[in-house]
């Protein structure tokens, strides 16, 4: 019998409902837990939710180690150690900033492996040409390894950006663990 994919990433289907996340969530974490992998969360529009996501489960604990909810510049700046130099170049919105949160969130557990980091507009307003509503940057680090960006542009209702921001997050964590099978 061929092995089913765990991930199917490349459709263009609705943002996942949240029964659908917890689902994923909850087959990333058996790998996780299996692996040793240590996860730390650094989040700004999404407000935590991927880090709710995680510790919806019972045993969460042996492969969630905390989260941050960073908001504000200030607190961006104040717990994560976002330069605020950073944060004046090239604003919350960036890849400069979640590169910075992902590392400072690293830097803030001595046992976290891996961290990810989502700052972007979920809207209604706050979008301008340059950065619009629906614009997220996520940033992924490995303790022994690199740190890497990327972002979406993601459509609908806030709700439905941060949805979709978190279920990408996800995405970008198996990414990371190398667990996927077709992005």
């Amino acid at each position: 019998m061929p092995h089913k994919p765990l991930w199917q990433f490349s459709d263009l289907s609705p943002p996942p409902d949240w029964t659908t996340l917890q689902h994923k969530a909850q087959q990333l974490i058996k790998f996780m837990r299996i692996r040793g992998t240590r996860l730390i969360t650094a989040e700004s529009c999404t407000g935590g939710m991927l880090a709710t996501l995680f510790t919806d489960f019972p045993g969460s604990s042996h492969v969630i180690e905390g989260g941050f909810v960073t908001y504000s510049n200030a607190m961006k700046h104040a717990t994560l150690g976002v330069k605020n130099t950073t944060l004046q170049r090239y604003g919350a919105v960036s890849a400069q900033t979640v590169q910075e949160m992902a590392e400072g969130a690293l830097r803030a557990s001595e046992h976290a492996t891996i961290a990810v980091a989502i700052s972007g507009i979920a809207g209604p307003d706050g979008g301008t040409a340059e950065k619009p509503v629906g614009l997220v940057w996520f940033g992924t680090a490995l303790r022994h390894g690199i740190t890497e960006t990327d972002h979406q542009i993601f459509h609908g209702k806030r709700t439905d950006i941060r949805t979709q921001a978190t279920h990408h997050a996800i995405k970008l964590i198996a990414l990371a663990l190398h667990l996927q099978h077709h992005v």
